[in-house]
């Protein structure tokens, strides 16, 4: 492992580990839980994280889409870090105006790349790339900057999308600060 890498994880972990009792999107509890919003909303940080996810987009990757909300800051990032254009992705399509699920560049006939924080249970990740699939899109692959490890990846590859984690739960128990027990 590279010390850059130890420095970016080390640095996200200072910043964004919580422990307490925490409800999860997946409806699980946990004790432990990364605010993701401290690492996304600090600008340096943001960058060296969107640095080191550029190098996880594959190749044949024309467009990156971040799922609202997390995902949104972590994809406009990597697109200027990348080069790759951006759609925004809601949760659910807007009933007014446009009535649009993806906002910004078209993803319709496009092969595209998910952009998420953290993935737990993988329920948003798979659920937006169904309704873009079914909206045009191609999609095999997403990433995140946090795989907790709790069951998204195989969630994930059974619709055929591969999640590519910027870092999974048990590498970032070595960088965490000393508050006390373990992820």
């Amino acid at each position: 492992m590279s010390d850059e890498r130890a420095k970016l994880g080390s640095a996200i972990c200072e910043v964004a580990y919580l422990e307490g009792d925490f409800l999860l999107r997946s409806g699980r509890r946990s004790k432990t839980y990364f605010d993701k919003y401290q690492f996304e909303s600090d600008p340096a940080l943001l960058r060296r994280v969107a640095e080191a996810l550029a190098r996880l987009i594959p190749s044949d990757a024309e467009v990156l889409a971040g799922l609202e909300l997390g995902g949104v800051p972590l994809a406009t990032a990597l697109g200027q870090v990348s080069g790759l254009p951006v759609a925004f992705v809601r949760k659910t399509a807007k009933e007014y105006g446009t009535a649009r699920l993806a906002e910004g560049v078209a993803v319709e006939g496009r092969r595209v790349v998910i952009v998420e924080d953290v993935v737990t249970s993988g329920g948003q990740v798979v659920q937006s790339s169904q309704e873009l699939t079914s909206r045009g899109a191609s999609i095999s692959h997403a990433l995140c900057v946090i795989d907790r490890e709790s069951g998204g990846p195989e969630e994930l590859a059974a619709i055929g999308v591969e999640l590519h984690a910027l870092f999974r739960m048990s590498e970032l128990q070595s960088w965490l600060p000393s508050k006390g027990g373990a992820v």
